[in-house]
């Protein structure tokens, strides 16, 4: 790798991974906001993702600069496809938060009305989680971890369908509360693709590490 090549690669590095601490700020913050119906931090979510779409744009202009200028091969080549692919993955887990955030102001426009649990803290933690360990792997090229983020996928989804059996359930014995049963229930589809998108990044991940795609069940 060229002295260039190395400055550039460091310098991605630290601006892919800075949109990652951005994004992970802002999905605690609308989890949060759902937690306590605070329409408060659901305004600063929503807010906060103008931020999160000015970085992933610088950089996506940056990893075009660097393969017109470097013309990179081989693993620098496979790093600047898998920054370019994480970083717009990580900008749909931004607009996934700002989704969270609008359903917490719905919900809390409907006062004291009465809200299933549907272990949403649960599921939001196991996908923050999931994205927390797949930034770890890019932080450290550990295809292992990676690995083990895409595994974690199908709990998730589990708890989003036993969410969903239970807002079904609820909205029939009290049709009353029908509006914000279906914001939470979607505020859970919301957090099960945050899951899917953290699985997206760890399979990146591996293709940069060891050069395998993985996304459809396959290493060979």
């Amino acid at each position: 790798m060229s002295v260039h090549m190395e400055r550039e690669v460091k310098k991605l590095r630290k601006m892919i991974l800075s949109l990652g601490a951005l994004v992970e700020e802002n999905l605690a913050r609308a989890v949060r906001s759902l937690e306590l119906r605070d329409t408060v931090l659901a305004e600063k979510t929503a807010a906060a993702d103008a931020q999160i779409d000015q970085s992933e744009i610088e950089i996506e202009e940056e990893c075009l600069k660097v393969l017109a200028l470097h013309q990179p091969v081989a693993t620098d080549l496979r790093f600047l496809i898998a920054v370019l692919k994480i970083n717009d993955t990580l900008e749909r887990i931004g607009d996934q938060a700002v989704n969270i955030a609008n359903k917490s102001e719905r919900i809390a426009s409907h006062g004291n009305a009465a809200l299933i649990d549907v272990h949403f803290n649960q599921m939001a933690n196991a996908s923050r989680s999931m994205l927390k360990d797949a930034l770890d792997a890019l932080v450290n090229l550990d295809g292992d971890v990676a690995r083990h983020v895409c595994s974690c996928d199908d709990e998730v989804d589990a708890m989003k369908r036993e969410a969903r059996a239970k807002v079904v359930a609820a909205i029939k014995d009290d049709p009353s509360n029908t509006e914000p049963l279906l914001a939470l229930l979607g505020a859970t589809r919301n957090i099960e693709r945050i899951a899917d998108l953290a699985t997206n990044i760890a399979e990146d991940i591996v293709y940069l590490v060891d050069g395998k795609i993985i996304r459809h069940g396959e290493e060979d």
